[in-house]
């Protein structure tokens, strides 16, 4: 009789035993789990603020472009620092002297803000309801998230001299622009080479 109390003392003791064992397994999965969904949150609000800088970079870009079309007849001149208002119709085409890789600090774009001699440079525009504040705000749980900055997305246009092509007389264009995010880590550099060929007839873009 001890002998059979005795084993079923050491089956309950092993059942123990197993139901601490996958307790804490099961503990070990559930906290993998919940860290895994965190970082997982983080990856896909980067992914989100890196989109949402893109985007500014890009409405620069294309605002910028388009002031093109309607201004490739401007005189291009020696850009100083200083900012202007695309909103407003300001816009400027810098001389080949001033194009932006040679102007800016170390000669690279992709550090923002542009600047020259320490003070901003280019020409700001702010799409319609895109606010600012330079204050850093991420867009998770909000409805209209502010983006980064004082400006707005920054565009600076670079005559690059006539065509190379000799049949089709005209003139190169280097558009570079940028864009924040919500905070200042979250930035998109853009750059496009664009052409404005004339004709006898008009010009073509």
């Amino acid at each position: 009789m001890r002998n059979s109390q005795g084993v079923r003392n050491a089956q309950s003791g092993m059942v123990l035993v197993s139901s601490l064992l996958l307790l804490i397994v099961v503990t070990i999965i559930a906290l993998s789990m919940f860290r895994s969904f965190g970082i997982q949150e983080k990856i896909a609000g980067n992914m989100r603020e890196k989109q949402r800088a893109l985007s500014a970079a890009v409405s620069a870009q294309q605002f910028a472009e388009n002031w093109l079309m309607g201004n490739a007849t401007q005189a291009p001149v020696d850009c100083v620092a200083g900012m202007l208002n695309g909103n407003a119709g300001f816009g400027q085409i810098c001389s080949n002297a001033t194009a932006l890789y040679k102007v800016v600090p170390g000669n690279d774009i992709t550090t923002v803000p542009w600047t020259i001699g320490g003070a901003a440079v280019g020409v700001s525009f702010l799409p319609t309801g895109m606010s600012l504040s330079n204050t850093p705000s991420v867009s998770t749980g909000v409805t209209n998230p502010t983006y980064y900055g004082t400006y707005g997305p920054t565009f600076y246009i670079s005559d690059m001299g006539p065509s190379v092509d000799p049949t089709i007389p005209g003139e190169i264009y280097l558009v570079d622009a940028y864009g924040y995010g919500g905070t200042a880590a979250t930035v998109a550099v853009v750059e496009s080479t664009y052409a404005v060929y004339t004709t006898s007839s008009s010009p073509t873009i």
